[in-house]
């Protein structure tokens, strides 16, 4: 088995254990540089790759390479695989050399210069929490900070509402800016740049936008799901997008999908959204919830029992938001009442937002909700069309009609056209698969679900 073959074996087990997100961030321009009696040299393309394989994957990879040649007995890596003296041994992700150790120029947030647009003061690194649901975007939006425009450009992180994107957007910005104070950084929501931009059109004033969005350092753009069906807003953000990154100017882009699947958008754009780094946060888990807790608590200066911080955090799952929400609402109540607080009290506090939601009732709001998701009427999820960009919504409603509703699989499909109810067996059954095998297509359908609480 030649250097190749080797490889290309290792990977194939990386990949099935893998998302294909993580796959392709940290294995794609990957390969063996160098085999010797008992070693290999791994050629990665970056320092932050190889510290990362190195933490995360190194024993994986060992174990599979010993089942394939069992005379392997250690890893090397080699940047770029051109030049020995790049073989180390690699740092941990998140630890420091010397040349990083020099502590950063102290910045004030509130009274910035000129070049300081739209960061929210409290949203930095040192305020976020790391956890396995985080710590791919927490690396890569600390490695953007560090190299701003080289390797991950641009940075695109995806994930649910209320789970960190926007804290690390800022955190960026607020290092970089920590960095060099007179980079020009400029944060919008895609909503602001699609109103500047028709602004910017019916006051004749194209050129004076321009210079605003593409005469920065690193454009910090939320929310890009908006632009999807706006062919203007694309357009316009597709030169932007161009002219930044040929000058190597950092880009970081959040959204509540995943490139490929936001609606309505050119493929030239999703092709361009793919050019760096896509990473996703996901929902954190219980123990990283009540990290959150104790760390919001601690800077409220609040005193709260922990078997009341572990009510909220078993109850509130999936948003930080509503975390910091219920914690506020007991703090404010402690305040008022200016003594402690036990497990009923904070449930009777906690009662209108902890277990009230219900799940929507009707299949017709299910389909409103799927069809809103991905930016298409209701008659094109429900018409005779083999398009693509509708089948995949169709089989998502007709599932989540089945799951929420019991609904039986002949009413599903009169539902949706009179369809046959095989049809809808086999959108059950293929969404369920996708839903076992795909990580980012589970966490499509917790996004949908989301809306479905009234």
């Amino acid at each position: 088995m030649n250097n190749q073959q080797l490889w290309q074996a290792v990977l194939g087990g990386m990949e099935v254990s893998l998302s294909k997100a993580n796959f392709n961030t940290w294995f794609k321009n990957t390969n063996i540089a160098e085999r010797g009696a008992d070693y290999i040299i791994i050629a990665v393309p970056s320092a932050f790759n190889r510290d990362w394989i190195s933490a995360k994957y190194q024993q994986e990879i060992l174990k599979t390479l010993k089942n394939l040649a069992p005379e392997i007995k250690e890893l090397k890596y080699r940047l770029g695989g051109t030049s020995s003296q790049n073989e180390t041994t690699p740092n941990k992700p998140g630890t420091k050399n010397s040349t990083e150790q020099s502590s950063h120029k102290e910045f004030s947030t509130t009274t910035g210069p000129s070049n300081f647009s739209g960061l929210i003061p409290k949203y930095t690194f040192e305020t976020f929490i790391v956890g396995k649901n985080n710590e791919l975007a927490h690396a890569a939006s600390q490695a953007v900070a560090k190299s701003p425009g080289t390797q991950y450009n641009p940075l695109f992180i995806y994930g649910g509402v209320g789970l960190g994107k926007t804290h690390l957007m800022h955190a960026a910005g607020h290092r970089l800016l920590q960095t060099n104070p007179k980079t020009k950084i400029l944060y919008v929501t895609s909503e602001k740049f699609a109103n500047d931009y028709v602004n910017a059109i019916s006051q004749k004033r194209m050129e004076e936008f321009k210079k605003e969005y593409r005469g920065v350092d690193a454009l910090l753009i939320d929310d890009i799901q908006f632009m999807a069906g706006k062919e203007g807003f694309q357009e316009e953000f597709f030169h932007t997008f161009n002219e930044l990154r040929d000058k190597g100017k950092q880009i970081i882009i959040t959204s509540d999908r995943q490139p490929k699947d936001i609606p309505a958008v050119e493929q030239r754009l999703v092709s361009r959204f793919e050019w760096g780094m896509v990473a996703d946060i996901q929902a954190p888990d219980l123990e990283t919830r009540m990290a959150i807790l104790r760390n919001k608590m601690e800077k409220k200066g609040s005193v709260l029992s922990e078997d009341i911080l572990f009510y909220i955090a078993e109850n509130v799952v999936s948003n930080i938001r509503e975390l910091e929400g219920a914690l506020n609402r007991l703090a404010v109540y402690q305040q008022m009442e200016n003594r402690g607080m036990v497990l009923d009290q904070a449930k009777t506090i906690l009662a209108s937002i902890i277990g009230t939601k219900k799940r929507i009732t009707s299949a017709k709001k299910i389909a409103e909700s799927v069809a809103e998701f991905y930016n298409i009427s209701m008659e094109d999820l429900i018409k005779q069309s083999r398009k693509k960009e509708f089948v995949k919504p169709r089989q998502i409603a007709m599932y989540l009609i089945r799951k929420e509703l019991d609904n039986s699989f002949p009413s599903i499909g009169d539902f949706f056209g009179g369809r046959d109810h095989t049809t809808v067996m086999h959108a059950v059954e293929k969404v369920e698969n996708l839903k076992t095998n795909k990580d980012s297509f589970k966490q499509e359908l917790d996004l949908i679900l989301d809306k479905l609480f009234i």
